[in-house]
């Protein structure tokens, strides 16, 4: 199936003109992109659509809030497209396009800073890998990998996978969703997994599958393609204002993934990047309606730790009280972050750690 992209709000039909306008001036701050496929599981009769949220822009997009890079990506960058936070897991950003644009992306600075940051050789990359022994992961983004060509793609594998160190290849990717028939229509695709997804060493692939609309019989097709040539595939996704927060949302999440052989991985608190104001919400409603989620489901569906990616590490919420909130480090890059613990007095208008002020109490354990 042919795609086609769409990158003007002009093409959106069923948008009234005046609306169209106005949309105009977000989409010259904040790309937008997106193609007939995806554009197609909108419910055009309902405002509020998942899917509509997701990829059409909004005009409270403009309010001023947040910050380009709120990780604060750059501290961690050793050379441009190279990543380099944990001992063990490097990220390489190797394409600055994906199959659409979604509105609360935590990267939008690379379609607005067009190859500031993404690399197209990765010879330099690869030779502080070799070098580094530690590194045993290697996360594949951007941008989605898999609007690379096949062979383009293949060629960064093949020499990722000649380091012998290297046991885990991740590519991050959301095409099972925008657009399926990436997957299900490359037969070369197909095979570059069977080659090197082995026994051994197995390609990961880390969906970003946000919203239960999503999941359609071809996304489900092209995950049975992953699945049946020998990767692994789990998901992640951001907690979404007015998209998957709610409580009946989130459980049939979770549970569709678990169904389709995708285990929910990590569900984030949605980091206060500029423009994502429209789907904030505060990190203890938020965390609320996650363990209300996982309430009554199985085991299998109710995995995903409930983290935000902060520039000192993954810091997973771990209880609510009353009064009281509970963070550790999931992941640290500082060794004195390693194990920590931390309880502090909650704040409900909360909407990343760095909100958080009164710390009660910290230890290692």
């Amino acid at each position: 199936m042919k795609v086609n992209y769409i990158h003007k709000l002009d093409n959106m039909k069923y948008i009234s003109k005046e609306k169209l306008e106005k949309l105009k001036e977000v989409s010259k701050k904040y790309k937008f992109r997106s193609n007939e496929y995806y554009l197609s599981l909108i419910d055009w009769k309902d405002e509020n659509d998942p899917i509509r949220k997701i990829i059409i822009p909004q005009y409270s997009e403009l309010d001023e809030w947040g910050i380009e890079d709120a990780s604060k990506e750059y501290s961690y960058t050793i050379s441009k497209g190279l990543q380099h936070k944990y001992k063990d897991t490097v990220l390489l950003l190797i394409n600055d396009l994906c199959g659409g644009f979604c509105r609360f992306c935590f990267r939008k600075r690379l379609f607005i800073n067009i190859g500031d940051e993404v690399t197209r050789d990765i010879t330099t990359d690869l030779r502080y890998i070799e070098e580094n022994k530690e590194i045993t992961n290697v996360l594949l983004t951007g941008g989605d990998p898999l609007l690379l060509s096949t062979k383009k793609l293949n060629d960064i594998i093949k020499k990722l996978r000649d380091i012998d160190h290297i046991k885990i290849i991740r590519i991050g990717t959301k095409l099972p969703a925008f657009y399926p028939f990436r997957i299900i229509e490359d037969e070369t695709l197909h095979s570059l997994i069977q080659n090197y997804s082995t026994p051994e060493k197995r390609l990961y692939f880390m969906l970003h599958i946000n919203h239960p609309n999503e999941i359609t019989h071809y996304t489900i097709k092209s995950i049975d393609i992953l699945l049946k040539n020998g990767a692994q595939v789990v998901n992640q996704t951001p907690i979404l204002k007015g998209i998957n927060d709610d409580v009946k949302t989130l459980k049939k999440l979770f549970q569709k993934l678990s169904y389709i052989g995708v285990p929910p991985y990590y569900v984030f608190q949605n980091r206060p990047v500029m423009g994502n104001k429209p789907f904030a919400l505060e990190v203890e409603k938020g965390y609320i309606n996650f363990l209300k989620a996982l309430e009554e489901i199985s085991g299998l569906a109710k995995r995903p730790k409930f983290v935000m990616s902060h520039e000192t590490g993954k810091i997973e919420i771990s209880g609510i009280t009353k009064d009281k909130i509970m963070f550790k480090y999931h992941r640290a890059n500082k060794e004195e972050n390693k194990n920590k613990f931390m309880i502090y007095k909650r704040n409900p208008r909360a909407f990343w750690f760095d909100d958080y002020e009164y710390l009660l109490e910290e230890y290692k354990y």
